[in-house]
């Protein structure tokens, strides 16, 4: 298998050629555009929904998790489009998503003096966004990694990471600001008009060729990847709950300044990649992830006992900087595990088990909450890292158990 797989992509490589950073910040942009429309309302819309239009705390969280519905059933999908028609359609697509998203959002807050038609019309956009960042995020990053070829492909992982987490970094403050000086509408507006705009963009880029070749059956790329999906899944967990609960957080112990808990989580995450970015070609895959979520975990370790802001701006920060290369580190060895052919299959039946755990993770989190406070949120965090740890640690050994037995 693997052998097949080094001369297809070889054979990729040679058309496409070699390009550098600003050719691979080209196609990552387009996930930077997903993310960054996810991200604006991201702090906002909880409380929104919560605190504005007087819905439960569980309702208001699922209005962020049921973006992960769309995500999740849409990823293979978006995965089998950028295979076999081509990863610009999936990116075409994925930005006229995102801007419809953003068209139905100004609906949303347009009719908020009817609470019941304008929840409608928000879970409609937040579906239509989810599809919308599975389309442009799996599109963007198998056009990338097909355009510039076989040995950049953790970089091109890294980057649409770096794209993704710093679109978050910049969108949730911004969602803020926006919201507080113009109210939900200006986010909506804001998502339209970046997505049109991106929509022009990627109509102006040239295609990649389609690889032909066998295409295995979804149920064995899931077979594959599951083990790996897991442990990002389960690694993602603490971003989501400090994305989702830190505002409130932050309220409940009267402290300001809640959204630069993100800002630092996506600052660090970014600062990370930049630094270590060439760690996984170096070390391999496990051994970074290994020693990302380690570091993780003492993060939400920290945000967990934070008595202070200056602790949970600390335990964001270090949190950040060891979710910082989990998944490309996983996602590498992904990718070792199909033919190129159903790379895009793979990156996203691999990314959906990420998605899983963002829609599960809100209502479970606010359970959590109501049972023992908002602080625990953040313990809760901590052990399905830990667990996501063990999950590597035991891929690991056998990857070493198959490697000695041959």
């Amino acid at each position: 298998m693997e052998t097949s797989a080094t001369t297809s992509v070889s054979a990729v490589s040679s058309t496409a050629g070699n390009g550098g950073t600003l050719r691979i910040v080209s196609f990552v942009y387009f996930t930077f555009v997903c993310y960054l429309s996810i991200g604006l309302p991201l702090a906002v819309l909880t409380p929104y929904v919560h605190l504005g239009m007087g819905y439960g705390l569980k309702l208001a969280a699922l209005v962020i998790s049921v973006q992960y519905v769309a995500t999740l059933a849409s990823r293979p999908w978006a995965g089998r489009i950028s295979d076999r028609v081509g990863a610009k359609i999936a990116v075409l697509w994925g930005m006229a998503a995102c801007s419809a998203s953003g068209a139905l959002l100004i609906a949303a807050a347009a009719t908020h003096r009817r609470p019941e038609l304008s929840l409608a019309i928000l879970f409609l956009s937040r579906l239509i966004l989810g599809a919308g960042e599975s389309l442009g995020s799996t599109g963007s990053t198998l056009w990338g990694i097909t355009s510039i070829g076989p040995a950049s492909t953790a970089k091109v992982i890294s980057f649409n990471g770096i794209a993704t987490y710093g679109a978050m970094a910049v969108g949730a403050p911004l969602g803020v600001m926006l919201d507080e000086r113009w109210g939900v509408g200006s986010l909506g507006l804001v998502t339209m008009l970046l997505g049109a705009f991106s929509l022009l963009m990627a109509m102006r880029k040239s295609p990649v060729k389609v690889v032909a070749g066998e295409h295995l059956p979804f149920s064995h790329v899931v077979g594959r990847v599951a083990a790996h999906g897991m442990g990002l899944a389960l690694g993602g967990i603490g971003f989501i709950v400090l994305a989702t609960f830190v505002r409130l957080f932050y309220l409940s112990r009267n402290w300001n300044g809640a959204v630069f808990c993100i800002t630092a989580f996506g600052v660090a995450f970014i600062l990370a990649r930049l630094l270590f970015i060439q760690a996984i070609n170096r070390f391999g895959g496990y051994p970074v992830a290994m020693i990302c979520l380690t570091v993780q975990s003492f993060g939400l370790l920290l945000l967990w006992l934070s008595s202070a802001p200056w602790m949970a701006f600390a335990g964001a920060a270090l949190a950040g900087f060891g979710f910082s290369l989990v998944f490309p580190a996983l996602g590498v060895e992904v990718v070792k595990r199909v033919t190129v052919e159903n790379r895009g299959t793979a990156l996203g039946v691999y990314t959906a088990f990420s998605d899983v755990s963002s829609f599960l993770t809100g209502p479970i989190a606010a359970t959590v909450i109501g049972a023992f406070g908002y602080p625990s949120v953040f313990l809760f965090a901590m052990l399905s890292v830990l667990a996501a740890l063990g999950i590597v640690i035991v891929l690991r050994q056998m990857r070493s158990s198959v490697v000695l037995e041959n």
